[in-house]
């Protein structure tokens, strides 16, 4: 564990996002939000602030606000919010060996940053763009992370097939249980998030709430329409 809990420090502004979202809320109101296993997943719906918040805690850790490790100097359009210079790391003594933030919206840009410092060949390819999406996430997971690193990861599972989520969450298990990594993990997979001993933080309008594998809107409208599709597709249309 490098990253044990985050707080929310004055001065904010409640009125001017991302301040105004209930997660900003809660952990401001509750005062600290805990990392307590290697593996924290953020769920939920579309917009309720996961993005946002992983963004945040990277940009304050030191890594690039697009993507990548600390080296990473890449900038296309500044659009991340202020949230982390609100941000307080609570942090352990030790010191990962390795960082890297990894984002589906922003991987075509990572790729070309690889590309640009000649580091294609660590990944196993003359260019990360000779790749699909999902198997240059995949590979950079696979080629890049090892052990005693710290990972922020922001829908990994986007262009990844049922078999390649699979393929990712014995990955990200090895790495977590194996090789002593922490992961903060935002996702939409039901397959991921079924990595074994994981906290899995639910944010709503609500807050932020932690739940089990069972309970996550993931798991249960994935397990609804796979039980049955022809119900589903019939209360939907």
């Amino acid at each position: 564990m490098f990253l044990t809990g985050i707080k929310i420090e004055e001065p904010v502004n409640e009125h001017v996002y991302p301040f105004q979202l209930a997660m900003i809320q809660h952990i401001k109101n509750v005062g600290l939000l805990s990392f307590e296993r290697p593996v924290t997943f953020l769920a939920g719906e579309n917009g309720a602030g996961k993005s946002t918040l992983l963004e945040a805690i990277a940009v304050a850790y030191g890594m690039n606000a697009e993507g990548g490790t600390k080296n990473f100097q890449f900038a296309t359009r500044p659009s991340h919010s202020n949230l982390y210079q609100s941000l307080r790391l609570i942090r352990k003594g030790k010191i990962p060996e390795d960082t890297f933030f990894l984002r589906a919206e922003t991987y075509y840009n990572i790729a070309t940053e690889i590309d640009d410092l000649g580091l294609a060949g660590y990944y196993e390819t003359d260019s990360l763009h000779h790749f699909s999406h999902g198997e240059g996430m995949l590979s950079i997971v696979m080629n890049h992370f090892r052990g005693n690193g710290f990972y922020i990861l922001d829908e990994p599972e986007s262009g990844l097939s049922v078999t390649h989520q699979l393929t990712l969450l014995r990955e990200l298990t090895i790495l977590a249980q194996q090789e002593n990594c922490q992961l903060i993990i935002a996702t939409h997979s039901p397959v991921l998030l079924a990595l074994p001993d994981a906290a899995i933080l639910h944010i709503s309008e609500q807050g932020i709430q932690q739940i089990s594998y069972e309970e996550t809107q993931a798991y249960t409208d994935m397990k609804a329409f796979i039980d049955d599709p022809e119900r589903m597709l019939h209360y939907l249309l």
